[in-house]
């Protein structure tokens, strides 16, 4: 075969890299005004007290959309950086879809900071702990300085969170530089004749890591775990870091399914980038059932109130639900994607995608809801109250793919440079 002839077929051609600029545009904002239009109505909906919701659980609604896209994000980003410290080689045909990921990471801290203003502004309707009727309880008086930065607590008034708010700017901070950061990088690699821009990206990985471990922890016990003030746990932040990594997993294998769906990289993802996206999924949704039943065990263990009582509600009032995790979030992905026929098939990952997505806002559920309502009875009944619960998850969701679609469809799917493209090119699975 001739060399013309080999070039017009190899697996980087430009057709096959890329659906044409401005081709994802129309369709992604198309995407992202829907989702602004659910957020919106979920809004109104508890404004207006409509079918008898609560401004309080359309709000809790609305967080665990934002609160399960911030983390596909920061998985996204864990991934990317992870990749670059061990400069791994597979994965050189897929990065650009982790980084598109990525990319919307600071627009997915913005989406939490609309609940966190209104709380502030509506003196504690989730986060209990804003209000005034929760000054002078014991346990806030001892987190006070985790919370306030020492403010007076005791006299009925709840002071500024200072130190709340401090840390929130932090991780804004972070996440923006780390995200813009490593895409950057991916994009100088592109143009660059060495590979100086990976080695840069490897090194901001080293530090950077230990950066997002604890940015991405105490996020998770700021904007989750201090929702119950009384709670607390030493293994939260990991077990919210087992959902990212999990629902990030998937989330890219379902762009790549998708992408392929279409044509695209015909040659440059094969089975066995799926095979490996798979394992990921399937490594994390073990992880994730590891620490959730370790977290479980040493509360049930240590046999304290405060802890107790997150549990005690959660297993006597959302009991149902619990179980729905516990199959959904580890029995059956463990079970379908320990055969090897379905993490090397897209079809059959995109759908195994497409549930563990699912699972993923489920937990997150999981965690808020219970802080709506004193007692599940008190919840309204009817089409309103579910309508509420799935336009406000809905809203963030949407607006993620809206930017996803706008993104893969008007940039190069596939970073040319990347100087490790040949093993990616030549992947196998030998397990």
């Amino acid at each position: 075969m001739s060399h013309a002839a080999t070039s017009s077929i190899h697996p980087l051609r430009a057709e096959n890299i890329s659906f044409g600029q401005g081709a994802g545009v129309a369709p992604g904002m198309l995407l992202m005004a829907a989702g602004l239009g659910c957020a919106a109505a979920c809004g109104y909906i508890g404004y207006a007290s409509v079918g008898g919701v609560t401004a309080k659980h359309a709000l809790a609604a609305y967080h665990v959309g934002a609160m399960s896209v911030l983390a596909m994000c920061l998985g996204a980003m864990f991934f990317s950086l992870v990749f670059h410290l061990l400069q791994a080689g597979w994965v050189a045909t897929i990065r650009r879809q982790f980084e598109n990921v990525v990319s919307f990471l600071p627009v997915a801290y913005l989406l939490v900071l609309p609940t966190l203003i209104i709380e502030y502004m509506a003196g504690g309707k989730l986060f209990k702990w804003f209000s005034d009727a929760a000054a002078g309880n014991v346990v806030l008086e001892h987190k006070a300085s985790y919370f306030f930065l020492g403010g007076e607590i005791g006299t009925g008034h709840a002071p500024f969170p200072t130190f709340f708010a401090i840390r929130a700017v932090i991780y804004g901070v972070v996440w923006f530089y780390l995200s813009r950061r490593i895409i950057a990088l991916g994009r100088r690699q592109d143009q660059s004749s060495d590979a100086t821009p990976f080695a840069e990206a490897r090194f901001t990985s080293a530090w950077g890591m230990l950066v997002f471990a604890l940015t991405t922890a105490f996020a998770a016990f700021d904007w989750l775990m201090s929702l119950d003030y009384k709670f607390f746990s030493t293994m939260w932040g990991v077990y919210y870091f087992a959902g990212a990594a999990f629902s990030s997993a998937a989330l890219v294998a379902l762009v790549l399914a998708l992408i392929r769906m279409r044509g695209k990289l015909e040659g440059a993802v094969t089975s066995e980038h799926f095979h490996d996206l798979g394992k990921l999924m399937f490594s994390f949704t073990v992880f994730w059932a590891y620490i959730s039943f370790s977290q479980y065990f040493l509360i049930w263990y240590s046999n304290i109130p405060e802890e107790t009582n997150f549990m005690k509600f959660r297993s006597e009032h959302y009991g149902t639900l619990g179980v729905t995790l516990m199959i959904g979030h580890f029995a059956a992905p463990f079970l379908i994607l320990i055969f090897r026929k379905v993490k090397r098939t897209p079809g059959l990952l995109m759908l195994v995608a497409l549930w563990a997505l699912a699972i993923h806002v489920l937990d997150i559920y999981w965690i808020v809801r219970p802080m709506v309502y004193a007692m599940p009875s008190e919840a309204p009944a009817g089409p309103v109250s579910v309508a509420t619960d799935v336009l406000g998850a809905a809203g963030p969701l949407l607006i993620l793919a809206g930017h996803l679609v706008k993104r893969v469809g008007s940039t190069p799917l596939v970073g040319v440079g990347d100087p490790f493209m040949h093993e990616s090119l030549e992947h196998r699975n030998y397990v």
